[in-house]
């Protein structure tokens, strides 16, 4: 069996790449489908998801990672028998939310949560060096890329602050070694 690991977004997809790079995850990058995650909605959407399946003649189990993930993986009828299983692992309100707790800010944003956005707090409150947070690939990778003790700390502790997702939701800390729940 290999892990297709689809993200909703670029960001998202650097921040499991960095995961993966870094060991930090219960799988590693031998156990993904064609050894990498990808930037993927849906299976249909996505030639080189399809590809991948196409290519490999095992089980795959899907992990999708995402802020939202309301939307529903649509499993094209091809594949059925070849996906075991899918997986949602979830960071809402926003990704950003990784940040703010990297920053200790979560006291400050739980202040103004009703009338701003992660997003928008983060662009105001978030540096990394001089540069300020502008919700590119290229700042996750910079802020967590030097630093993934920084990412597995946020990861976990944004777990402990949100308490629960819906029941079929998890948290990227599900998936990090050491914190592991059965």
């Amino acid at each position: 069996m290999k892990y297709l690991i689809m993200c909703e977004g670029p960001n998202e997809l650097a921040i499991m790449r960095i995961l993966i790079k870094n060991d930090c995850l219960v799988f590693s990058e031998d156990d993904l489908l064609n050894l990498v995650p990808y930037h993927a909605r849906q299976i249909k959407k996505s030639v080189v998801v399809q590809t991948a399946l196409n290519l490999y003649p095992g089980e795959v189990k899907i992990l999708r990672v995402g802020d939202g993930l309301i939307e529903k993986l649509v499993i094209p009828k091809e594949y059925e028998e070849k996906i075991i299983g899918v997986e949602k692992y979830c960071t809402k309100p926003e990704l950003e939310m990784l940040l703010i707790i990297a920053e200790n800010l979560s006291k400050e944003y739980e202040k103004v949560k009703s009338t701003m956005k992660p997003k928008i707090f983060a662009k105001k409150n978030i540096k990394c060096g001089r540069k300020k947070y502008d919700n590119s690939t290229v700042f996750y990778e910079e802020y967590f890329g030097k630093s993934v003790d920084v990412l597995v700390k946020s990861l976990k502790t944004y777990k402990k602050l949100k308490g629960s997702h819906k029941k079929d939701e998890l948290y990227l800390a599900d998936l990090l070694k050491w914190t592991r729940e059965k």
